[in-house]
């Protein structure tokens, strides 16, 4: 698989995990610019790459922009949402349970 053969939802995003097991998810998400609101909290931990476009995020009230490149952290229990993406975002998450 190549993690840049994708194709741009109309509305919401596309997560597809690229590998898993009991301790880690390697997701692959692609982002369009119609984004439902929601907000996450997750029982484990999140790394992220943002690896094409931008994205603005709210991380534990505070407002978070990514541009391609940039990698955010985010533990276990802190909420957040994406605000707005550009079309064709592609982002790398990488979940983690707690060792």
């Amino acid at each position: 698989m190549n993690i840049f053969e994708y194709t741009t939802p109309e509305v919401g995003e596309d997560f597809k995990s690229l590998f898993k097991n009991e301790n880690i998810d390697i997701v692959r998400i692609v982002s369009s610019e119609s984004l439902e609101d929601k907000l996450y909290i997750q029982d484990v931990d999140e790394f992220v790459v943002l690896l094409e476009g931008e994205a603005t995020l709210m991380v534990d009230s505070k407002e978070v922009l990514l541009k391609k490149g940039d990698t955010l952290y985010i533990p276990a229990k802190v909420s957040h949402r994406v605000l707005k993406t550009k079309k064709g975002t592609l982002w790398l998450a990488i979940y983690m349970n707690k060792f």
